[in-house]
Formats: C-alpha cells, sequence, structure tokens
C-alpha cells in the first residue's frame, strides 16, 4: 500500500515519501498559475484538482496540499490568501461564504519529536456544512465538523465540533 493510499485512508503516512512530495508540488504548480494570472479560464488549474466544485470562485492567494480530497458543494465562496491542506477529505456544503486568509488544517503531526522528523503524520477529515460563514483569519483544525447556518467569528481556532446554526468566537 503506498503512502497516498494510507493518507487517504486516514492511517498514519509518511508525508516526506517521494510521491506525496511530488502530487503537492502539482498542487502548488497549479495555484501558482491561477495565483499569478487570476482568470476563470486559469481558475481550472486549481478546481481540476478538487474532488468536486460547482460554481465556485476562488480569490487569488489561495493554496492547497492535493487538491484532490477537496470536495465543494454549489456557490462556495473562498477570499483571498485561503489555505486547505487536504491530506483527509475536506467537504464543504452549499452557500458557504470563507473569509480571507482561512486556513482549514486536516493533517496533524505525533506529540513525540522523533516521529515528527522522521515525517509520520495522521489527517481526519473537516466537515462544513451548508449556508456557513467562516470570518477572515479563522483556523478549523483535523476533525472538526461545522453544522449548516453556523458562523465562525473571525481569528477563531475551531478545535471542536460546531452545532447546527451555532455563533462560534473561539475558545
Amino acid at each position: 500500500m503506498t503512502e497516498f493510499d494510507k493518507m487517504r485512508r486516514g492511517e498514519r503516512f509518511n508525508s516526506i515519501d517521494l510521491d506525496l512530495r511530488l502530487r503537492r508540488e502539482a498542487a502548488r504548480l497549479a495555484c501558482a498559475k491561477y495565483n499569478a494570472h487570476p482568470s476563470k479560464g486559469n481558475l481550472r488549474h486549481i478546481t481540476r484538482l478538487f474532488a468536486s466544485s460547482t460554481n465556485t470562485v476562488i480569490e487569488p492567494g489561495f493554496q492547497c496540499d492535493y487538491g484532490t480530497q477537496i470536495y465543494l458543494g454549489e456557490r462556495v465562496y473562498i477570499n483571498f490568501q485561503c489555505v486547505f491542506l487536504d491530506s483527509a477529505a475536506i467537504t464543504i456544503g452549499n452557500d458557504v461564504l470563507i473569509g480571507p486568509g482561512v486556513h482549514l488544517y486536516t493533517v496533524d503531526h505525533p506529540r513525540e519529536a522523533s516521529q515528527r522528523a522522521s515525517g509520520v503524520c495522521v489527517a481526519r477529515p473537516i466537515v462544513i456544512g451548508s449556508g456557513v460563514w467562516i470570518g477572515g483569519g479563522a483556523k478549523v483544525l483535523p476533525g472538526v465538523s461545522v453544522g449548516d447556518n453556523a458562523i465562525i467569528g473571525a481569528n477563531a481556532v475551531v478545535r471542536r465540533d460546531v452545532a447546527e446554526n451555532e455563533r462560534y468566537v473561539g475558545g
């Protein structure tokens, strides 16, 4: 089984594996093409990486690890300078507004320094429901689910699941 297969299955994987590094490089190049010359035509460099996307607006400065594990619903707006680390699935519902500088992190690292040095990682999916608004600068950590119509305050660090219709400002 490859490290990519392990990563997609939610098992521990080696992030410094050559195949994974090459996949991240391909995603960086796709993002760089769009970010250098943002246009609807160049947006395809990013969206063709995604598992799914429809009627998506992505402002320049977007970065992702692979893109292949990003699932976007209808009418998703991703503002400037967003980062999606998609070692696990990032699933975003319909009519979602994502503010500037929002980061979604699915990947996590061991707490033991020697394991971190070896490149071992684990990833847990992030699920964002429909009608969600995530304020600028917010960070969503691995394994978090955000319910429909929730609001995440600007600069919040989301460490736990957020219920449907909840307003989360951090903590």
